[in-house]
């Protein structure tokens, strides 16, 4: 059994499973990686018990066979192989050559290694690069924390209207919509880590991805990656209840300008809320924040309407990262100085953000 296959392709579908196979493992068999040869040409897969990745790549193949090895020496020997061609021979033994080197490697039996769950679609697709946009304008808002349980998730929301993407730490919230209708409504909850990979591996993808979905996980699968994430229990909160409706005060200036200045100023804040105080005045926003270190300010030109003057104070990188999917014009929506807050491009791009003020 003899394969041949360009380096830069095997690297490539290696780089997309590095991410998914342990280093260390309680069950060791996890940190080999399996390859198939056949008709579909090299099968490269692996998991890490919360994600099953499969790659499909072109490759000039003799016979068929499944065998293990060593993952992380076999991603360094490729990648550090000095031809631009590898050649594999599989006996009792790994046989591998590229340019001048040559190397041989043991194999493992494919004996006990875990069944890779993917499901079959029913006909539903979606685009990759809109799924893979909508998951990275919320995750951000994801929590980081083990013990916020649901919070680390990102939720997705398919429904005839479109796909909805939500995420919440419980401090602030993502919300962004798609025109991106489904036949078969339905809320899952994808762990941010496993969100994160979906990102990864089918961000460039420019066609369709088939989904199917159950109570338990979600699997897609594109031209040469299939992948299934297993999916968070429980309910997510009621995040519409956050939202508010009412505001004392609306302001619009340009998002890079608040952006910019954000991070200019937070830079003298209190490293333990990095608190930074917005005070809106008739057409003026004056940012500050006082540390032991010392103390800054900055003013910029605004556009506001409502009661002035106000105060709010906020955590700056929760104000920087509410503002990164916003170009052009943005929109602050204050219910209160200490009240949610919401954040949206000033033309309709689907994107909200809410942030909580510190209460100090």
């Amino acid at each position: 059994m003899n394969v041949r296959i360009p380096k830069k392709t095997l690297v490539d579908g290696l780089a997309l499973l590095e991410h998914i196979i342990p280093t260390r493992s309680s069950n060791p068999i996890l940190t080999y990686l399996p390859l198939e040869l056949g008709k579909k040409g090299l099968l490269l897969r692996g998991t890490n018990g919360e994600v099953d990745l499969e790659a499909s790549l072109p490759a000039e193949i003799t016979g068929e066979l499944l065998a293990l090895v060593p993952a992380q020496l076999f991603f360094q020997i490729v990648r550090n192989a000095p031809g631009e061609l590898i050649e594999m021979s599989f006996g009792d033994k790994l046989s591998l050559a590229s340019g001048s080197f040559k190397t041989e490697l043991a194999l493992a039996s494919p004996e006990g290694y875990p069944e890779l769950a993917f499901q079959e679609s029913k006909n539903e697709r979606i685009s990759a690069r809109e799924l893979t946009r909508a998951i990275l304008r919320v995750r951000y808002a994801a929590s980081l924390e083990e013990y916020r349980a649901i919070f680390r998730g990102v939720q997705l929301e398919f429904s005839p209207a479109g796909l909805r993407a939500v995420a919440s730490d419980g401090f602030r919230l993502a919300r962004f919509d798609l025109a991106a209708p489904s036949p078969q409504p339905r809320k899952i909850v994808v762990p941010a880590r496993a969100a994160d990979e979906i990102v990864r591996v089918f961000k460039d993808l420019e066609g369709e991805l088939e989904i199917a979905a159950s109570e338990h996980s979600l699997t897609l699968v594109g031209p040469a990656a299939r992948m299934t994430a297993k999916l968070m229990e429980g309910q997510f909160p009621d995040y519409q209840r956050v939202i508010p409706q009412q505001f004392v005060l609306e302001a619009s200036l340009q998002a890079e300008a608040l952006r910019e200045s954000l991070k200019r100023v937070s830079v003298l804040s209190d490293r333990s809320n990095h608190r930074v105080n917005l005070i809106f005045r008739e057409d003026q926003l004056e940012i500050n924040a006082e540390s032991e270190s010392g103390r800054g300010g900055e003013e910029l030109s605004v556009n506001t309407s409502g009661t002035l003057p106000l105060e709010a104070a906020y955590n700056a990188q929760y104000l920087i990262d509410a503002l990164a999917p916003v170009s052009g014009t943005v929109n602050l929506k204050l219910s209160g100085p200490t009240n949610p807050s919401v954040i949206q491009a000033a033309e309709d791009s689907g994107y909200l953000a809410v942030v909580v003020p510190l209460r100090v």
